[in-house]
């Protein structure tokens, strides 16, 4: 069985260099048909060359889309098969810039015939064909650089992993869980203070009695993930005790129980949450923000940690 037709859409990337290579292929021998001296990876180089004067690196990479290092590499070959020069810039001593030689100015007239005669037979090949291939590449490119694929794959991966987080209820047989996640990471940064004894020791008096609320995070049976509503006063509620599994982080587990505690807040009747946190911490500053939390200054906190305080005004 054909692999890309097995693994499908899996071998895009592969299925795609198959046919870079197989044009490449034909590219030399093509090259090499019309006695015209260049490598196919030079063409982009080349072409760009022979249609302004002089340019430097930087700008030729900008231009055809490739890295500098790979325009480096591409110029020193062209130099060392006489078809490029190099010289610092007459605008900026330290800039070198890149022109065709007399060598390769001689190539531009020679190639004229192979450009006519390569597009007739593009144009042909894509009329022989249903989906218009280049039309579909400059759409492709087009989105992969308003979001590259890794981002798009990394979403989708989060989206699956979300399916088997599960948001649930505190009771009283998860104490341990609610105090090691909270141990684990204050005491990786900082030093655990009386008042996390007082909340993590006694979670029933001091945050769900008083009117908070607690949420643990479930994935894959295991407790991974924790965070707590306490109440303030009527309508002013604190998001606090926040942790996550350090080998669970970056699955979404902290921005759903973020979401939940900010729903459930806006069940309670609140108008504004709270929270106190340290700058350390900043991919926890960056979840708060996405939450819609922003920097505030209220009055003193009794934690020592504590060097940034942020608000989320529900109404």
């Amino acid at each position: 069985m054909d692999f890309y037709f097995q693994a499908g859409k899996l071998a895009l990337g592969s299925r795609l260099r198959r046919l870079s290579e197989r044009l490449t292929e034909d590219a030399t021998k093509i090259f090499d048909l019309y006695e015209v001296t260049l490598d196919p990876k030079w063409f982009p180089v080349f072409y760009v060359l022979s249609h302004q004067e002089e340019a430097s690196i930087t700008e030729i990479a900008q231009v055809i889309g490739h890295s500098h290092a790979s325009v480096s590499q591409i110029v020193k070959e062209m130099k060392k098969k006489e078809l490029a020069i190099t010289n610092k810039s007459t605008e900026d001593g330290r800039v070198n810039v890149v022109k065709l030689s007399d060598a390769g100015k001689q190539i531009i007239s020679k190639i004229e015939n192979q450009y006519l005669d390569v597009t007739q037979a593009v144009e042909e090949l894509f009329l022989e064909t249903e989906h218009d291939l280049w039309k579909a590449i400059e759409e492709v490119e087009f989105l992969l650089t308003d979001k590259s694929f890794f981002d798009r794959v990394r979403e989708v991966r989060k989206v699956r992993e979300h399916q088997h987080i599960e948001i649930i209820d505190y009771n009283s047989e998860f104490q341990n869980e609610f105090k090691q996640l909270n141990y684990e990471w204050i005491k990786k940064y900082f030093e655990i203070e009386e008042s996390d004894y007082q909340s993590l020791n006694y979670p029933d008096k001091k945050i769900l009695q008083p009117g908070g609320h607690i949420y643990l995070a479930r994935y894959e049976d295991e407790i991974v993930g924790t965070c707590a509503l306490i109440k303030a006063n009527s309508d002013t509620y604190e998001l606090a005790k926040m942790a996550v599994v350090e080998s669970k982080r970056g699955k979404g587990i902290g921005w759903l129980l973020g979401q939940a505690a900010v729903n459930k807040a806006r069940e309670l009747g609140a108008k504004t949450i709270f929270l106190e946190s340290n700058t350390v911490l900043q991919p926890a500053i960056k979840l708060y923000q996405k939450l819609g939390f922003r920097k505030v200054v209220r009055q003193p906190s009794p934690y020592e940690r504590c060097n940034i305080q942020m608000e989320l005004k529900l109404v």
